[in-house]
């Protein structure tokens, strides 16, 4: 048998540091992908749609009607749109290792004082008349969030605690703005906030859109956001090395009230119609489970507002999943509980790092092609 001359030698040990190089790009973008915060969220919306496409033929149709787009994907994305806004202003305020309880009941509050001025205006279909509702009403969440950042920021009150004031008493101030009845109202502009369209696409998802976008610009292109970091991180460091603290955490609760009050006006355009009881009713449950989704840890520091649009994105699937799978709704909550704590258990780092090694065929990261061979 002849012996290997060095040039064939030399040929193969080029190609094993080519699979080498090759195997090692493909475990590091393996691992960008599975270590990503959205990779977990994702995977659970795609999982989601593709289970009800299967249960319901059909589902990921969508058809344009008079230039508007149509579809269970279409209100999906609706729905998603106020928890999405809750979400969004909760993300800021648990990135301060804080919490806002009160929003479900700024929902309320806001979206009683707009149909209450409707119902008492003369013309309730004016424009200028549902302009002035609507700001009424943007302008009560945002007096809310003045109060709770009032609370947090000024007296040291802990968020929980300063939160929850208005979590109890916020339901009991919409009744007294209705009466304790539900307020109805016929006004087509308002309902358009709820049930209209804007270039073929569901008015509340541009809205969506419009205010994710503005506020991902101001928080990521000022310093905003990396102020909201260093506090959630450490507030007293980061008071101490010259952060206005007190200011950037008045500053984002008053964000999440006034967002918590355009969320009250798009949930209930719809229907014209606030129901104090009912309005709101555990969103901030709803709030909180997007942003942790959305990989932003309830401990604060670094947060995630596309992976809060994500979070809501998870929640609506599940909730219309659960129509389409024709589940009981005593087995709801259970049913979201369960694909909710997959979706987090799917978030762990060591889970990520467990799915890298099976997907490359539990060759532990960093191996070669030579050792693999010996």
């Amino acid at each position: 048998m002849s012996e290997p001359t060095p040039t064939s030698t030399r040929a193969s040990s080029e190609r094993v540091e080519a699979a080498d190089r090759e195997r090692g790009e493909q475990v590091s973008l393996l691992r960008r992908v599975t270590s990503h915060h959205l990779f977990g969220p994702v995977l659970a919306v795609v999982v989601l749609l593709i289970a009800c496409q299967l249960a319901s033929p059909g589902f990921l149709s969508i058809t344009i009607q008079d230039g508007h787009l149509f579809g269970q994907v279409i209100d999906i994305m609706r729905a998603a749109v106020t928890p999405m806004l809750l979400g969004l202003g909760m993300c800021l305020v648990i990135a301060t290792a804080g919490v806002d309880l009160s929003v479900g009941a700024v929902m309320a509050i806001s979206l009683a004082v707009s149909l209450t001025f409707l119902d008492n205006a003369a013309d309730p279909a004016s424009p200028t008349t549902v302009v002035a509702a609507v700001v009424l009403g943007l302008a009560i969440g945002l007096a809310v969030g003045v109060f709770n950042g009032f609370l947090v920021s000024v007296l040291d009150i802990q968020p929980f605690i300063a939160t929850m004031i208005l979590m109890v008493a916020g339901r009991g101030i919409a009744m007294l703005i209705t009466k304790a009845q539900i307020t109805t109202v016929t006004s087509a502009p308002f309902k358009a906030i709820g049930s209209g369209f804007i270039l073929g696409l569901p008015t509340p998802v541009v809205i969506g859109a419009v205010v994710f976008l503005v506020l991902a610009l101001f928080v990521r292109r000022t310093a905003l956001g990396m102020l909201v970091e260093s506090i959630g991180v450490n507030a007293e460091a980061s008071r101490i090395s010259g952060v206005q603290s007190r200011r950037v955490m008045w500053l984002v609760y008053v964000l999440c009230g006034l967002l918590a009050g355009l969320a009250g006006l798009v949930y209930g355009a719809p229907t014209m119609a606030a129901d104090a009881n009912n309005i709101g009713l555990m969103k901030e449950m709803d709030a909180i489970l997007c942003v942790v989704i959305g990989g932003t840890k309830m401990s604060g520091g670094k947060f995630f507002l596309g992976g809060t649009v994500v979070g809501a994105l998870v929640l609506t699937t599940i909730e219309r999943a659960v129509v389409i799978f024709h589940i009981p709704a005593t087995v709801t909550p259970l049913f979201k509980a369960i694909v909710v704590i997959v979706v987090v258990i799917a978030q762990a780092p060591q889970v990520r790092e467990r799915l890298t090694r099976h997907r490359l065929g539990r060759t532990p990261a960093g191996t070669t092609m030579k050792e693999v061979a010996a």
